[in-house]
């Protein structure tokens, strides 16, 4: 970057060379309920995987894993979903996801994409003016969060502040995200919880409760029963066992009376929009139960209240409720089957690994997800008077002109049915149609018959179907291996996994997977497996940490994380070489099932000669083998003197292009101390600008001097930092940063090597 000129000499002394391995926080940590068994076998192989940065999985320093989140998908298999956090900052778009077994065994993973994370963590701008900031992006708004910095990942990450802004756009409720640069207080990105069902929206002490079933009116289904409760004498729209579930008035309570029948059948009545509300829920939370084996709306057996009267020719999901208007002509409430389970579908999308992400491609992978959910509510229900098809909104007949979107033929009303690169800067209800149109004919396929509509490829393929609940679940568990940079080649690798894992030993199912992807244009991806049998068998391994340091006659450990990769498990025999004099090396256990893990100790002896000694570890599959090195570094019993090394960067004045150089210290290690000394000299105009900070092997920031009101020239000090909570080897640096007001836009920061 660009920097007002100065010119550095840097001389540092620090009497440590050390390194620290970051843990995966367990997801008990934030939460009380440990997962039982076979899910705790799966959590257990799939948290020392996240901290050995396993494939997919790798981060930089200062970043580590925590686990939000273990679903449970088909196949016996498990996604847990991890969060990425960069010196305790959470990292938004730097999430990840493993796979494991409930036999203990690693099955996969994926992370979103992300260049290397290197930023500061000091802001420029105050949390006020990034408020104030966010605010102005909405015309109307009810309220503003409390700013959280945070790092934006993605090509060029950012230190940031996350505004949370509740309110009006000119035609819908917004629930605004907005990432706001902490350097120059630029709006980064902006991400909207609020998804509407269509493009242009228009603005227009008590006794205990008792489960009962109520009957219901409706005006889309007929007379149909719905689960209500009973508090006394009064009864309530409120779901007595899918807690969260309920509704109500926009605006108001939720509906209660005297009696357990609800609405009159007709389009005007909002009561009877909420029994066809009710009624749908329900359906799409039974369907989730039983074809996909998942617990409710959010995957942990939780759901969210509705409401109807929504003033505006739409209904959407805002991330935690559902709101639902009127048709164009005033004429019925937008609460069909398919509008109710594409709406409480954004929740699904939403509450599975990856969150809402942003972006049109990811959005319109969200909106046809939720008409993909409507269509699998409706295929449940099997209901009569609202027959199941794979038209969109047919029975609300939002604006007069029948559905809103075809699946089987997006073009219909204008959508693509292929995939190409306009689809990142399509309209996202648009750009829905490429992965609707892949689920119809994964579904049904290209000429059905029995009444069912034809569906044009886009490579002029003949496409068999396999029906709607195994597309489901492939779907479904696709959906499960979802990150915040999900996009449709993403998606076509993980429904091929999804498929092998789902019907192992049959190729039908991943045969008219890949076909349907093809006949709408997304080729292949990379690493999807090539055959239904997901390839040859392969592995791969990875050491947390990957370095440790020992006294002579002590011992260091280390853990080995291994994962499937392709085709089945396999026993893997582990070994390892080039140990140092004197030291041994054991397994436990020495073989293991790909998949799994074990724990390496390397003792030494008193004879052990000091030093750095690369350590191969050697993992011997049946079909194949890998190696990972582990270096460990042999100390001596003496104490360690300060190391000393002079460096110099030389900056030209700005404009000029910042050029900078490094030099590495070799010392002996030892733990970091309270009393650890830092020598700085500095040749800078005004020393007041300048913020110091003595940067950990995990990315911890010591700040060894804050900027100031001081006019003096140059830095020519020894500062000394209580680092006596690091206790590991590896490499230190020295950050400065010119943090003065006239360089806002143009700040840099060099580091020194210790």
């Amino acid at each position: 970057m660009t920097h007002r000129g100065f010119s550095t000499g840097l001389a540092a002394a620090a009497g440590f060379a050390m390194t620290l391995a970051l843990p995966v926080t367990p997801a008990s940590a934030a939460s009380p309920a440990q997962p039982a068994a076979p899910e705790a076998a799966a959590a257990r192989a799939a948290d020392p995987a996240a901290a050995s940065g396993l494939d997919a999985l790798r981060r930089g320093a200062g970043e580590a894993f925590q686990r939000v989140g273990l679903t449970a998908g088909g196949g016996g298999l498990f996604y847990g979903a991890y969060q990425r956090t960069y010196q305790s900052l959470r990292v938004v778009g730097g999430d990840a996801v493993v796979v494991a077994d409930g036999a203990g065994r690693v099955r996969g993973t994926e992370a979103a994409s992300t260049a290397p994370i290197t930023v500061g963590t000091q802001a420029l701008v105050d949390a006020a003016k990034a408020a104030a900031t966010a605010r102005a992006q909405l015309p109307t708004v009810d309220s503003v969060s409390t700013p959280e910095k945070v790092v934006l990942a993605g090509a060029s990450p950012k230190l940031a502040y996350e505004v949370v802004v509740a309110g009006r756009t000119a035609t819908a409720p917004s629930n605004l995200h907005v990432f706001v640069d902490a350097a120059t207080g630029a709006v980064l990105d902006k991400r909207d919880d609020v998804k509407t069902f269509a493009s242009g929206a228009r603005t227009q002490a008590k006794p205990a409760s008792v489960n009962v079933a109520g009957t219901g009116n409706s005006y889309y289904v007929g007379n149909v029963s719905i689960d209500t409760t009973q508090s006394g004498s009064t009864y309530t729209m409120r779901d007595p066992g899918r807690t969260g579930i309920s509704c109500g008035r926009e605006g108001g309570s939720v509906y209660s009376g005297p009696d357990n029948n609800w609405g009159n059948g007709t389009g005007t009545d909002l009561e009877t929009g909420c029994v066809d509300v009710l009624y749908s829920v329900q359906t799409e939370w039974k369907m989730l139960a039983d074809w996909l084996g998942r617990n409710g709306i959010n995957g942990s057996g939780t759901g969210y209240p509705a409401s109807v009267g929504l003033a505006d020719v739409n209904a959407y999901w805002n991330g935690s409720s559902t709101h639902f208007g009127h048709s164009q002509d005033n004429q019925r409430q937008a609460t069909s089957m398919d509008v109710v389970g594409h709406e409480f579908g954004h929740g699904i999308f939403q509450f599975t690994p990856g969150g809402a992400g942003s972006g049109n491609e990811n959005g319109g992978m969200n909106e046809s997800t939720g008409d993909i959910f409507g269509a699998l509510t409706e295929a449940y229900a099997n209901n009569p008077k609202d027959t199941p098809d794979y038209e969109v909104g047919e029975g609300v007949n939002l604006v007069g002109q029948g559905p809103i979107r075809y699946m089987y033929q997006p073009s219909k009303v204008g959508d693509p049915n292929c995939y190409s690169s306009s689809i990142p800067s399509t309209e996202v209800h648009a750009a829905a149609g490429p992965q609707n149109h892949w689920f119809y004919l994964l579904a049904e396929g290209s000429n059905p018959g029995g009444g069912k509509p034809a569906s044009p490829t886009c490579n002029n393929s003949s496409v068999t179907g396999i029906g709607i609940q195994k597309a489901g679940k492939i779907f479904y568990n696709g959906l499960l291996k979802k990150t915040s940079s999900w996009n449709h080649k993403a998606a076509r690798k993980a429904t091929l996994e999804a498929a092998i894992a789902l019907f192992p030993g049959s190729c039908t199912e991943y045969n008219a997977t890949k076909a349907a992807w093809d006949a709408i244009s997304v080729t292949a991806a990379t690493g999807e497996p090539t055959s239904c049998s997901g390839g040859g068998a392969d592995f791969s391994v990875a050491l947390n940490p990957a370095s440790g340091s020992v006294q002579p006659g002590a011992s260091a450990t280390t853990t080995i994380s291994t994962a499937i990769t392709s085709g089945a498990a396999q026993s893997i025999t582990l070994s390892a070489s080039g140990l140092p004099a004197g030291a041994t090396a054991t397994f436990s256990p020495a073989t293991i099932s790909s998949g799994g893990s074990s724990t390496l100790t390397v003792a030494t002896t008193s004879s052990t000669p000091t030093g750095s000694f690369p350590i191969t570890v050697t993992a011997d599959g049946a079909s194949t083998d890998h190696t990972a090195t582990y270096t460990l570094t042999v100390g001596t019993t003496s104490s360690c003197a300060p190391v000393t090394n002079s460096t110099r960067l030389d900056i030209p004045d700005y404009p000029g292009a910042a050029v900078s150089s490094t030099s590495t210290v070799a010392g002996c290690a030892r733990n970091a101390s309270g009393t650890t000394k830092v020598e700085v000299h500095i040749t800078h105009t005004y020393s007041g600008d300048l913020v110091l900070d003595l940067i950990a092997p995990d990315g911890t920031a010591y700040r060894l001097k804050n900027s100031s009101s001081s006019s003096t020239p140059n830095i020519n000090t020894t500062y000394t930092v209580n680092a006596s909570s690091e206790a590991a080897n590896g490499a230190w640096k020295l950050q400065i940063k010119d943090v003065g007001p006239a360089d806002t836009g143009y700040l840099s920061s060099w580091t020194l090597t210790v």
